[in-house]
Parts: C-alpha cells; sequence; structure tokens
C-alpha cells in the first residue's frame, strides 16, 4: 500500500460515491470518506459506512461547510474526489479553498459524472445547472489545481431500468415514447463500471489536466437502437409514440422541479445528442475504454438481459 496514493472522497455515501469508495478501497488505496456524523445513525447511510469500515476505509467526521474538518482531512490524503450531489456543486470552492491552503494534494476529481458541460446544447432550467460545473471548471483551472475531469454520461441504474420513461417501474413490454427522430446517441454506463474508470484515472499522468470521457461504443445507443435492442431480447413490438421537441419544450415548461431538470436533460441528450455530437480532441481529454482496455464493463445488452 505504500506507493498507493491516499484517496479522500466527500460525498461518498452518494449516489455514486458509494460505489468509488468501494472501488478505491478495493483498489488497494487507503482511503478516506469524509462524512458527516448524522450519517452514522441514518438507517441507510449508516449501513454504508459499516460497509466502507469493513472494507478498510478511514472515517473522518466533517462537512464541506466545516473549514477545518474538511482542510484536516485534506492534509491527510494525494487525490481528493468530489461525489457531491448537483446542488452543492458551487460550494465545491470550499474543497479548492482547503486544497490551495492544503498544498499538497496530486490531483482533484472534481464532481461531473454527467455530460460534458464544455459541450451542450441545453434549455433551462439545465443551462444555469450546468452553468455551475462549469463556472467551477474555470476556478479550478484559474487557481492551477492539477484535475481530472470525469464524463460518464447516463448512469444506468437510472435509466435502462425503465428504458428512460419516467413514471413507470419496469423497461416497456407494450408502448414506449421515443424523443425527437430517435437518432440522436445517448451513452449508458453501469455505476461500478464510472467508479471503476475514475479510480484508474486518478494515477494517469496521460488523464492530467484533461478529460475522461466514458463512452463504450457498445453503450453508445440512440433510443431506436435502444428499443429495438429490447425487442430483440424480450421478443415482441413495442407501439412506438414519437414526441418531437417542440412537445418536449412544453413539457419542460409546465413541470415542476426536478421533473422539469430531468426532461431537459432528456432533451440535451436525445434532441441534441449531447452525449456523442462531437469528437474528442486529444489536446482535451480521452475515451476511457481505449486508455484502459483492460477494464470489463458491462454493456446496455448485458444491463438489459437482467430484466428480460
Amino acid at each position: 500500500m505504500a506507493d498507493k496514493s491516499k484517496i479522500l472522497i466527500i460525498g461518498g455515501t452518494g449516489y455514486i460515491g458509494k460505489h468509488v469508495v468501494e472501488e478505491s478501497a478495493k483498489s488497494g488505496h487507503p482511503t478516506f470518506a469524509l462524512v458527516r456524523e448524522s450519517s452514522v445513525s441514518d438507517p441507510v447511510k449508516g449501513k454504508l459506512i459499516e460497509n466502507f469500515e469493513s472494507l478498510g476505509v478511514t472515517i473522518l467526521f466533517g462537512d464541506l461547510y466545516n473549514h477545518d474538518s474538511l482542510l484536516d482531512a485534506v492534509k491527510k490524503v494525494d487525490i481528493v474526489i468530489s461525489t457531491v450531489g448537483h446542488m452543492q456543486i458551487p460550494d465545491q470552492v470550499n474543497i479548492i479553498a482547503a486544497i490551495k491552503e492544503a498544498g499538497n494534494v496530486q490531483r482533484f476529481l472534481p464532481s461531473e459524472f454527467g455530460n460534458d458541460v464544455d459541450h451542450l446544447h441545453s434549455v433551462e432550467p439545465l443551462t444555469s445547472a450546468f452553468a455551475r460545473k462549469i463556472k467551477l471548471r474555470r476556478t479550478i483551472e484559474a487557481e492551477g489545481i492539477p484535475y481530472t475531469y470525469v464524463c460518464c454520461n447516463y448512469f444506468a441504474g437510472f435509466f435502462l431500468p425503465t428504458l428512460c420513461q419516467f413514471g413507470v417501474q419496469a423497461p416497456p413490454r407494450d408502448k414506449v415514447s421515443i424523443l425527437g427522430d430517435g437518432n440522436a446517441k445517448a451513452v449508458f454506463n453501469e455505476e461500478n463500471d464510472i467508479a471503476t474508470f475514475t479510480i484508474k484515472a486518478i494515477n494517469d499522468p496521460e488523464t492530467l489536466n484533461k478529460v475522461v470521457y466514458i463512452r463504450p461504443p457498445l453503450n453508445t445507443n440512440s433510443m431506436n437502437e435502444l428499443v429495438t435492442l429490447w425487442e430483440n431480447l424480450i421478443g415482441q413490438t413495442l407501439e412506438k409514440t414519437y414526441v418531437p421537441e417542440e412537445e418536449l419544450l412544453k413539457q419542460i415548461e409546465a413541470s415542476p422541479p426536478p421533473f422539469n431538470l430531468l426532461l431537459a436533460l432528456n432533451h440535451s441528450v436525445f434532441i441534441k445528442g449531447d452525449h456523442a455530437n462531437f469528437d474528442i480532441d486529444p489536446a482535451v481529454g480521452f475515451e476511457a475504454t481505449e486508455i484502459y482496455p483492460d477494464v470489463k464493463y458491462t454493456t446496455v445488452e448485458e444491463y438489459l438481459k437482467r430484466f428480460v
């Protein structure tokens, strides 16, 4: 373990954070998770923390808003990974301040884990939400903090079990709604795989001050392709309803939070194609499966087979 970087995860009891904590520990890194003391008594988060400890993770008490606890945690490690939720994105400036003061961090991975916010064709309220990530990126760069941004696009666990349909509990077996013409490409990655690629990237000199795009070819599918794949798996044809952009924009305007944000995200991805409508510039970043071909990731087809 002496040659393994020490990693701090902030937001480790969250949706993607728990996977990153586990992957870090299982990869042999001395792993630290900064959690609120109140999380220990939470029925869900408390069990996560127990699991972390069983993996050898060091639990540190504190949070994003307590500078002393944040600074103390940052001083213990080489790498800082933030997996905080989208409402806390702007507050990561507190992490930046602690990293600057500590002076020992070799790399910072802020909470990205979605679209590349520097390639957007979005509408509100998504534009404002992504603007906070853009501002944070520019702050990190202006402060000269070494970084890696991980863009994993869609979480498979959130979108694939319902085939991207809202208001249902399982993949459709009779009818399906398709946004736009259904040809824009979206990218779906299983959460464990996202964590694996993230931990792979932390010490890689190739990914220093770069973007890691998790865009596996087998997981890059249009909605039409996704529906066809599902139809082939279940052996039946679905009734398809195509939702034009104008109708989706009306739905976004009429929907309350957080549904308007989710609908706007689907507009960005399934109408504008923001997951895959640009070529990856080697001066900016790399596609994860190309630089880490040894990672056996779960394909969309493999994932959907679980629901047949």
